[in-house]
């Protein structure tokens, strides 16, 4: 009877059971926040991919078969150069979309798509989308003129 009661007054032990049922919500979270940062890592590669499509798309490039100015980059060298540029985490998925025109004006897109997990478990897929539209004004250009 002494044993028993001596067992129930003594603390020894709590420490590590209170360790034992919050080591996981814990650890859940901080890695629930290292997923997060991989979503900012993604965004900054997307924008830094567009910004980098967008300064290529209105450049001129002097067309070498006349001498009648310059021509508008392609949409294919446009993607082929955010394609270049882009950097972000493994394990999502990048599509860049080959630009759609409207008028003199080009829209860029990229998605990149990712399974979050949370360790203990699956979270949604989670999209993210950017866009940036650019003015092609390379076609309406001069020839560049030669010293």
């Amino acid at each position: 009877m002494r044993t028993v009661k001596r067992l129930l007054k003594s603390d020894d032990g709590a420490a590590v059971i209170e360790l034992a049922l919050s080591l996981p919500v814990l650890v859940t979270m901080i890695y629930g926040i290292f997923e997060f940062s991989q979503l900012y890592e993604a965004n900054a590669g997307m924008q830094h991919a567009l910004g980098e499509g967008a300064r290529y798309a209105t450049l001129c490039i002097p067309n070498v078969n006349s001498s009648t100015g310059c021509d508008a980059p392609s949409d294919t060298n446009i993607v082929a150069v955010e394609n270049a540029k882009l950097f972000g985490p493994a394990g999502g998925t990048y599509n860049v979309q080959t630009p759609s025109s409207v008028g003199a004006y080009k829209t860029l897109t990229i998605t990149y798509t990712r399974n979050m997990n949370f360790l203990l478990f699956t979270g949604p897929a989670i999209t993210l989308t950017r866009s940036k539209q650019v003015y092609i004004a390379a076609a309406a250009l001069p020839p560049p003129s030669t010293p």
